[in-house]
């Protein structure tokens, strides 16, 4: 199972390609540092709530939107718990 933080990353990445944003001008638009961006689209960083808002505003979505696509993912790679 891939970390949380990964498919966030994943889930952000595909939103500001989808936009035609570099992940300068998401730093920028977010108030964020292009590294820092970089590093949370590679998984290597788990972003604050404020950081979070952020990217969702400089996205043009919400922050429970990436959240739902980021669980939506983890849901499909999680193997289902049986109660026996």
């Amino acid at each position: 199972m891939r970390p949380f933080e990964s498919i966030f990353g994943e889930v952000v990445r595909k939103r500001r390609r989808e936009l035609g944003l570099s992940q300068e001008e998401l730093g920028f638009r977010s108030g964020l540092h292009r590294t820092y961006i970089s590093e949370i689209e590679r998984g290597l960083k788990s972003p604050s709530l404020r950081a979070m808002i952020g990217i969702a505003k400089a996205l043009d979505t919400r922050v429970s939107a990436l959240m739902m696509q980021t669980e939506k993912i983890s849901m499909m790679q999680t193997p289902a718990i049986s109660n026996n």
